[in-house]
C-alpha cells in the first residue's frame, strides 16, 4: 500500500484524542528516550494506570519536536529481537507524549510547564557533552544553550511561582552515559543559582525539596529503519514519519529509596526497573560483560575478518574465543552474586545474535585504547591478583588490538580510529624494528593507561609471542599457538 494512501497518524484519526496530566518533563526527543523512557512510562500508563503524560523540550536548535508535534505526539516503536532462536516483533502506540516544546522558539511556552501543578518528573538525555556549565549563558527572557541553564532557570521559575513550597519539588532523573550523572547535574545547577545569585533559599530548596538519581540505561536502540521503512509501514494502517525500532532488552537502574519506588511503581510492570541504593555494581557489570566483550573481541574479529558483532558470536571460531573470555576470565573477577552475573551475561550474548541490530565492528572500534584502559584493563588486574596467572583469551585479545594500531593487516587497511595524539604515538611505537619495542613502549605510555604495564609479570612477553603468532599464523592458527605454548 502507498504511503499517501494511509491515513495520518494524528490523536483525531487513532481515536486517541484524550491527552494526559503532564507529569514528566524530558529533555531529549531523540530516538534513546523514545524507545526507552517514553516506553517506560507508557508501561506503567497501561498497566498501574499511571496517567502520566510527557511534555518533551528540544534541547538544541537543530531537533524533531516538530515533526513530532505534527503526528500530535504519537509515534510507533518496533521492539525487535529473538526468542528461542525465532525472530520476535512487538509493535506498540506510544501515545503519552502530550506536549512539544522548542524553547528557541517560545521560551515562555517552556517557562510555563513550571507552574503545572501536576508536574512530577525531570528526565534529560542530551549525551555525554549536555551536562556543561557554560559561563557565558544568562538568565533572561531567551533560551540559554546548555541544557543545565534551561533547567536551572526553569527549577526557579517553579520556585518562585510556588513560593519556595517545599511540596513542589522535582524527581531529577537523568539518563546521559556518565558516571554519576545527577550528582554532576546537580552541581552544575548550583554553579548557576551561584553565577545568576538566585539566593540561598532556592539553593535550599533545590538541594532539599528536589531530589536527584544516578542511573544507568541499557538499551541498544537502531533508531529509524531509514533503508527498510517501506516494509516497517506496510505493518502499520497510518503512515508514521518517525516510527523508531529498538531491541526487546531494557535495563534501567536507578539509585534511590522506596520513596522512590512508590513514586514510581515499575515493580508493578515487567520492566526491569531496580531501584538501588547504589547502582555502582551494576554499572561495573554492564562495562565490564557487555562493554569490555565489545573491547576485547573487536580488533580481534575484524582481523579475523568478521564484520559486524552477529558475524562474531554466529562464527564457531570467534564465538568460543568471546565465551572463554567472558565465562572464564570476566565473570569470576565481579563480586555480585554469581547467577545473576550468568543470566546477565547470557542475556548479553542472545543481544550480540540479534539479526534484526547491524552493529559494524568498525564503530565500536573507535577509541580502541581508552575504551580497553576502562573496560578491559580492570578485569586484566583482578584476574591476575586473584590466580596469579594472566587470563590468556583477554591477553590475546590485548594483543590484537595492540597490533590493530599498525593501521594494516593482510593487505587491507584497518578502520583505526582515535585521538590524533594515539594515533600518532602508536604510529611511532610501530617504526621500530621489532615487535617487542613496540610492546614495550606501548605498554609504558603513561597517558594510554596511568601506569607502565610491563611491571605486570609475564605480559609483556605475552603480548609479543601472541603479536608474532598471528603475523606467522593468522589470527586462528596463532590464537592456538599462542594458548598451547602459555598453557
Amino acid at each position: 500500500m502507498e504511503s499517501t494512501t494511509k491515513i495520518k497518524l494524528s490523536r483525531e484519526n487513532y481515536g486517541t484524542a484524550e491527552k494526559l496530566p503532564i507529569k514528566v518533563l524530558q529533555f531529549g526527543e531523540g530516538n534513546f528516550l523514545r524507545a526507552f523512557v517514553d516506553y517506560a512510562f507508557y508501561k506503567l500508563n497501561k498497566e498501574v494506570d499511571f496517567n502520566a503524560g510527557i511534555a518533551l523540550v528540544q534541547p538544541l536548535e537543530g531537533g524533531m519536536v516538530h515533526m513530532i508535534d505534527e503526528q500530535d505526539g504519537l509515534y510507533t516503536l518496533f521492539l525487535n529481537g529473538i526468542k528461542n532462536d525465532k525472530k520476535i516483533q512487538d509493535i506498540h502506540l506510544i501515545d503519552n507524549v502530550v506536549k512539544c516544546i522548542n524553547p528557541y522558539q517560545d521560551f515562555q511556552d517552556f517557562l510555563s510547564v513550571a507552574k503545572v501543578e501536576s508536574l512530577e518528573f525531570i528526565l534529560s538525555n542530551t549525551t555525554e557533552a549536555g551536562i556543561e556549565f557554560v559561563d557565558s549563558d544568562i538568565m533572561s527572557a531567551e533560551s540559554p544553550k546548555s541544557f543545565p541553564a534551561k533547567l536551572a532557570h526553569f527549577l526557579f521559575e517553579r520556585f518562585r511561582f510556588f513560593n519556595g513550597d517545599p511540596t513542589r519539588g522535582l524527581t531529577v532523573i537523568p539518563c546521559e552515559l556518565i558516571n554519576h550523572n545527577a550528582d554532576t547535574l546537580k552541581s552544575v545547577l548550583l554553579q548557576y543559582a551561584d553565577l545568576w545569585d538566585l539566593g540561598e533559599e532556592f539553593k535550599i530548596w533545590l538541594t532539599t525539596a528536589c531530589s536527584f538519581h544516578n542511573t544507568l540505561v541499557d538499551r541498544i536502540v537502531p533508531g529509524y529503519p531509514r533503508h527498510e521503512i517501506e516494509q516497517y509501514n506496510d505493518k502499520l494502517e497510518y503512515q508514521d514519519d518517525i516510527l523508531v525500532t529498538a531491541e526487546p532488552f531494557f535495563l534501567w537502574v536507578i539509585e534511590g529509596g522506596d520513596d522512590l519506588k512508590e513514586k514510581l511503581p515499575f515493580h508493578k510492570t515487567d520492566l526491569d526497573v531496580k531501584i538501588v541504593a547504589d547502582m555502582q555494581p551494576y554499572r561495573t557489570r554492564k562495562v565490564r560483560i557487555l562493554n569490555g566483550i565489545h573491547t576485547a573481541m573487536v580488533p580481534f574479529s575484524l582481523m579475523y575478518g568478521n564484520e559486524t558483532v552477529q558475524q562474531s558470536i554466529d562464527n564457531e571460531f570467534t564465538a568460543e574465543f568471546i565465551k572463554k573470555l567472558a565465562y572464564e576470565e570476566i565473570v569470576p573477577t565481579l563480586d555480585m552474586d554469581r547467577k545473576e552475573l550468568l543470566e546477565f551475561t547470557d542475556e548479553v550474548l542472545d543481544r550480540f545474535r540479534n539479526p534484526f541490530i547491524k552493529h559494524q565492528l568498525s564503530d565500536i572500534a573507535l577509541n580502541s585504547i581508552p575504551k580497553f584502559k576502562v573496560r578491559v584493563l580492570p578485569t586484566i588486574l583482578d584476574y591476575i591478583n586473584e590466580n596469579k596467572k594472566l587470563p590468556l583469551n583477554l591477553v590475546f585479545g590485548f594483543a590484537a588490538m595492540v597490533r590493530f594500531y599498525k593501521g594494516n593487516w593482510e593487505q587491507k587497511n584497518l578502520p583505526v580510529k582515535d585521538s590524533p595524539e594515539i594515533v600518532e604515538a602508536m604510529k611511532k611505537y610501530w617504526a621500530a624494528d621489532d615487535v617487542k619495542e613496540t610492546v614495550t613502549q606501548t605498554l609504558a605510555d603513561l597517558s594510554f593507561w596511568e601506569q607502565d604495564l610491563n611491571r605486570i609479570e609475564g605480559l609483556a612477553a605475552a603480548l609479543t609471542l601472541a603479536i608474532r603468532e598471528m603475523e606467522s599464523h593468522g589470527i586462528e592458527k596463532g590464537y592456538a599457538n599462542f594458548i598451547q605454548q602459555l598453557s
